[in-house]
C-alpha cells in the first residue's frame, strides 16, 4: 500500500506557538465526533493528524490530514511519529456492526500500541443492559442485554487485555451537536430543520424518563482534558481507565422544554404551540423484518424506557472541573449548526462554563 498523503502543513512549526507541546492522532477525524475532537484539541493548543480516507479539507490551522486506510497501521506509525495520545472516533454504520464494529476498533488499537501512546475510545451505556441502575458510574457492572452491547464490553475487554497497550473509556450519553446524524435532527428536531413544518417535536421515549445527553463539543473537550492529564501527569498512569461523562441527564419533558426555548430563541414559535409526538415503536418492531436499521433502533429501545445517568464525578476528581454548555446554548448552537434559520437577531450563545 501507498504511503498516506499529507496535506501542506497548515502551521509552520518555526512559528508555531509554544502551545504546541503535544500531539494527538484522531482516527476517523471526517465524522462528526472526530470534527468535533479535533477542533478541541486545535483550541487546546495541540498539534492534530487528522486520520481520513479522502481528505475534504477545511481544517483549522494547525491540522494535517493524513489520507491512509485506518488497516495500514505502518503508514499510519510513520506519520504520527512524535504523537502522544490516539482518539478512535470512527463510527460504523449502525446495521454493519456485527461485521466491522469489533475489526475496525483493533486496526485503531494496532496503531495506538505500535506507537506505544494512550489509545482513547467514546463509550456508550449498551454494556450496561436494561437492568441498568438510574445512576452510573466508572464502577457500574456490565450487564449487557443486547448484541450491541456485548460487542461493546467485548471491545473494552479487548483494550483492557491488549499488551502494554495503555488506554481510556470516556462513556457518554447520546451524541447531539456539532452536525447531522443524531436523534435530534433525524427524528427530535426534524420538522424545525429547512423544509419542515416547525410545528411538531417527535421524542423516542415516555416524556417522564431521564436520558443520559452529550453535546459532542463539550464532550471533545473531555477528550483534551484526559490526554492532557496523562500527557503532563506520567506518574500517574494505568494501564486502563474508564470514566464517565456526565453531559446532560433530563427527562423528555425537560429536553423538549429546553428545545422549545432554543427554537424561540431563533425565531421559531409556531401559532397555537408546539406538537408532541411519539415514536412508533410497534410499526417500527413490524418493519424491522424488511428494514435493518429498524430492527437495530428497536433492539435499543429500552434506552428510552429505563432511566438512566452518567456521574461525572470520577473524570471531574481526575482532570479537575470540565467545561459544560447549558442545555438551551447547546441547543440553539445545534439548531443553527443544522440550517434553522434565525429570524430576528442572532441569539447569544453563552461559551460553556469551566
Amino acid at each position: 500500500m501507498n504511503p498516506p498523503t499529507l496535506a501542506p502543513h497548515a502551521l509552520d512549526p518555526a512559528s508555531a506557538p509554544a502551545t504546541l507541546r503535544s500531539q494527538v492522532l484522531v482516527l476517523g477525524a471526517n465524522g462528526r465526533l472526530g470534527r468535533a475532537v479535533v477542533e478541541a484539541f486545535v483550541q487546546a493548543g495541540w498539534s492534530v493528524l487528522a486520520q481520513v480516507r479522502q481528505d475534504r479539507g477545511g481544517w483549522p490551522a494547525g491540522v494535517r490530514a493524513v489520507a491512509a486506510e485506518l488497516a495500514d497501521t505502518p503508514a499510519l506509525v510513520r506519520a504520527a511519529e512524535g504523537t502522544t495520545a490516539v482518539v478512535y472516533a470512527v463510527n460504523p454504520v449502525y446495521t454493519a456492526w456485527d461485521t466491522e464494529l469489533l475489526p475496525r476498533a483493533r486496526e485503531g488499537l494496532a496503531v495506538a500500541a505500535a506507537l506505544g501512546v494512550l489509545f482513547m475510545l467514546p463509550g456508550n451505556v449498551y454494556g450496561f443492559g436494561e437492568a441498568m441502575p438510574p445512576q452510573l458510574t466508572p464502577d457500574t457492572p456490565q450487564r449487557p442485554t443486547t448484541v450491541k452491547g456485548r460487542q461493546r464490553v467485548t471491545l473494552e475487554a479487548e483494550m483492557a487485555a491488549w499488551p502494554g497497550l495503555r488506554s481510556v473509556v470516556l462513556r457518554a450519553g447520546d451524541f447531539f451537536g456539532a452536525g447531522t446524524g443524531s436523534w435530534l435532527d433525524l427524528v427530535i428536531a426534524r420538522d424545525l430543520l429547512p423544509g419542515g413544518r416547525a410545528r411538531r417535536l417527535t421524542y423516542p421515549g415516555p416524556r417522564d424518563r431521564v436520558h443520559a445527553w452529550a453535546y459532542l463539543p463539550d464532550l471533545a473537550r473531555a477528550f483534551v482534558a484526559v490526554a492532557q492529564h496523562d500527557a503532563e501527569r506520567p506518574d500517574l498512569r494505568e494501564v486502563h481507565r474508564v470514566f464517565t461523562f456526565a453531559g446532560h441527564a433530563v427527562t423528555g419533558a425537560e429536553w423538549l422544554d429546553a428545545l422549545e426555548a432554543a427554537a424561540a430563541r431563533c425565531g421559531v414559535a409556531p401559532e397555537g404551540g408546539w406538537r408532541h409526538a411519539s415514536m412508533p415503536w410497534g410499526l417500527i418492531r413490524l418493519a424491522g423484518w424488511v428494514w435493518p436499521m429498524g430492527r437495530e433502533l428497536s433492539r435499543m429501545a429500552y434506552l428510552w424506557r429505563v432511566p438512566h445517568a452518567l456521574d461525572g464525578s470520577a473524570l471531574q476528581t481526575a482532570v479537575g472541573r470540565l467545561p459544560s454548555t447549558p442545555l438551551v446554548d447547546a441547543l440553539t448552537a445545534s439548531l443553527q449548526a443544522l440550517g434553522v434559520r434565525v429570524r430576528g437577531p442572532a441569539p447569544e450563545v453563552r461559551p460553556a462554563r469551566g
